[in-house]
């Protein structure tokens, strides 16, 4: 008899309440505890207490983005941001300096939509446009001796001084090894897995999970490999060898899907192969024979072929070292930046920071905050809160209104018994510690970092202002709230529109490349494919395969990054979810065209033409994302042409 829950919680709820799960990143903890805490305690012994704080501040926000992966990537996760807080932090003072608050407040709005916009490209830039926006609201309202110049100087060190940590490290279970390259190896092992479990589950009710799970798994390795380098291709032996490791698993990764978009069920011993190449990427050591799975059907023929050429390279240790990425043009990133969804972000984030600022502003001058003078919490605060990608709004309130009562209970504590400022630092080292681990929920890390940021503050000489930072932080709730449910030019949801047009287009470019390169003709959508254009020919060159890969690894990722935001945004109160409401079928249809685009594009290797089963779900699918589009308006581009042979 099954268990039924005892409160059936709203979307929005049920998000605040989830954390992630996963092992203890130990070598993380390690990173936090030796970082602030040893920085401020620095600064201590040479007298310069103010610089320690800031350089702390930094060493906190980068422990933030210090999350798993390899070191190449971290250098860009954790460098970016924090070169983007110091120019922040040096703007922010130079403003607070020179500017009355009427001045300050417009300049630093103005900044709120800069950084907003820019926060729509990806992952990494919205870290940057949090903290260039958190360190300008520092600068100007935390008041210290030093000039703009040399705060940002002491925010770069605090930065640097953790990422130093991370690429000097070695994390557990890289001993034996090059542990330079941990990262990277643990990533492309996973992808192997992935692709075995992915075959395992092949008609199975598992298997979409899988397939979603092998791109995450993808995506995770190019990120891992694709960091910067001195040089543009790998140059050393070791990492030639991961990347030929990680281009060999993409047709695996491409028979596989085929395999389960077939939806019957394979051998058990198809995915005896590529777990034991997972173990040789693990093992840095060769393959050994490979169980071979029968050729009974195009896709395990292409599985098998694929097996062979990765037990090639895994023997010989060296190979293609293509990545099968493409970098963003500036087109393309000036899309991101003034498209719909930067357009709406960025007014957003100008909106509620610059409303932050004011109030900031407003409370100072009429002395609400009593001895002290600092008031960056306010507009700090501000920024965490309107950030989507930290989860739904109504989530986000919650969470940091109950992490900051917690955290400021807490600080209150410690700071009625702990002695001054040994007792602080030791604080500080501790809460360092925790937040990597404390990141798994927006609650937890806000009340650690609350705890983290009083206690450098009052070693900066600020006295105890717990009661002051609830009320700042439920003030900033109250803002951020309003702010988010107002109606703003355009069409709501833009940013989840946008995502998703971006995987349309991803997802129909894959498509046009594998039906082929010839003249294009108008085909009406809402019957199947013709036979004319299944005979597409022999597409086997080796920079056509690289290419088809290229296109097919770009769709998925634009579909996962889609599905991310289009989650979110259904976890929103109802009067914001229902501006993306539908597009979730959107991306479900894309991503079975994505799926039966790669079947075919495996099939079309073997024999040269596609089956009646093939062209009958490629044109059930276009019509139906015609039909679709036809209702939710702009939301998917238009269904192009399909191409025939001449």
């Amino acid at each position: 008899m099954s268990r039924r829950p005892l409160l059936d919680l709203p979307p929005w709820l049920a998000h605040a309440l989830r954390a992630q799960r996963g092992p203890v990143p130990w070598s993380a903890v390690v990173r936090g505890a030796l970082a602030a805490g040893p920085l401020l305690l620095a600064a201590l012994v040479l007298g310069r207490v103010s610089l320690g704080v800031v350089a702390a501040i930094a060493a906190m926000l980068a422990g933030i983005n210090d999350r798993p992966g390899s070191r190449r990537a971290s250098v860009k996760r954790i460098g970016v941001p924090a070169l983007a807080g110091a120019v922040g932090l040096c703007a922010g003072t130079y403003a607070g300096q020179y500017t009355g608050p009427v001045p300050l407040t417009l300049l630093l709005t103005v900044l709120g939509l800069l950084a907003g916009g820019v926060s729509a490209v990806g992952p990494v830039a919205s870290s940057a446009g949090t903290q260039v926006l958190v360190a300008a609201a520092v600068g100007a309202g935390m008041p210290l001796p030093e000039s703009g110049w040399q705060r940002g100087l002491a925010f770069l060190a605090g930065a640097g001084w953790l990422l130093t940590l991370r690429l000097a490290l070695p994390t557990p279970g890289s001993a034996g090894g090059d542990f330079r390259f941990d990262g990277e190896r643990a990533a492309v092992a996973r992808v192997y897995d992935a692709i075995a479990d992915l075959l395992a589950a092949a008609g199975s009710a598992h298997a979409e999970d899988r397939r979603a799970a092998l791109t995450a798994a993808l995506d995770q390795a190019q990120d891992a490999l694709t960091g910067p380098r001195l040089r543009r291709y790998a140059s050393s032996a070791a990492e030639r060898r991961l990347h030929a490791q990680y281009a060999a698993a993409l047709p695996l990764a491409e028979a596989a899907t085929a395999l389960a978009w077939a939806g019957e069920a394979v051998s058990p011993r198809a995915a005896a192969g590529p777990r034991r190449l997972a173990a040789a990427v693990r093992a840095q050591s060769t393959t050994g024979p490979l169980p071979a799975p029968d050729r009974s059907a195009p896709a395990l023929r292409a599985l098998d072929d694929a097996l062979l050429h990765a037990a090639e390279t895994f023997d010989r240790g060296d190979g293609r070292r293509d990545l099968h990425t493409r970098r963003r043009t500036a087109r393309q990133l000036l899309t991101a930046v003034f498209g719909r969804g930067g357009r709406e972000y960025g007014l957003r984030v100008a909106l509620c920071f610059g409303a932050g600022v004011a109030a900031a502003q407003a409370l100072h001058h009429a002395r609400w905050y009593g001895q002290h003078t600092h008031w960056y919490w306010l507009p700090a605060t501000v920024v965490f809160l309107v950030k989507p990608d930290l989860g739904p709004l109504a989530s986000r309130v919650l969470c940091r209104a109950a992490g900051t009562v917690l955290g400021a209970l807490v600080f209150a504590g410690f700071a009625a018994v702990l002695p001054r400022p040994e007792g602080l630092v030791v604080l500080v080292a501790v809460c360092g510690a925790l937040v990597p681990i404390a990141t798994r929920h927006f609650a937890a890390q806000t009340a650690v970092v609350t705890v983290l940021v009083l206690a450098l503050v009052m070693v900066g000489g600020e006295p105890q202002a717990s009661v002051g930072r609830i009320g700042e932080t439920l003030l900033a709730c109250a803002i951020v709230l309003v702010v988010g449910h107002l109606p703003l030019p355009g069409q709501r949801g833009g940013g989840v529109r946008q995502r998703l047009t971006e995987a349309a287009s991803a997802a129909y470019a894959y498509l046009t490349h594998v039906l082929g390169e010839a003249e294009a003709v108008p085909v009406p959508v809402a019957t199947p494919v013709t036979e004319a254009q299944a005979k597409v020919g022999d597409r086997a060159g080796a920079g056509d395969r690289a290419l088809r890969w290229t296109l097919r690894r770009e769709a998925y990722r634009a579909l996962a990054e889609a599905r991310t935001a289009i989650a979110l945004s259904a976890a929103e109160l109802p009067a914001l979810a229902r501006h993306t409401a539908g597009t979730d079928e959107v991306a479900a249809l894309l991503e079975r065209l994505v799926d039966t685009t790669t079947a075919c594009a495996v099939h079309l290797d073997d024999t040269g033409r596609l089956t009646p089963r093939h062209t009958r779900h490629l044109g059930e699918l276009l019509a139906r994302l015609e039909e679709v589009g036809e209702r939710l308006g702009p939301t998917v581009p238009a269904v192009p042409p399909l191409p025939v042979a001449a």
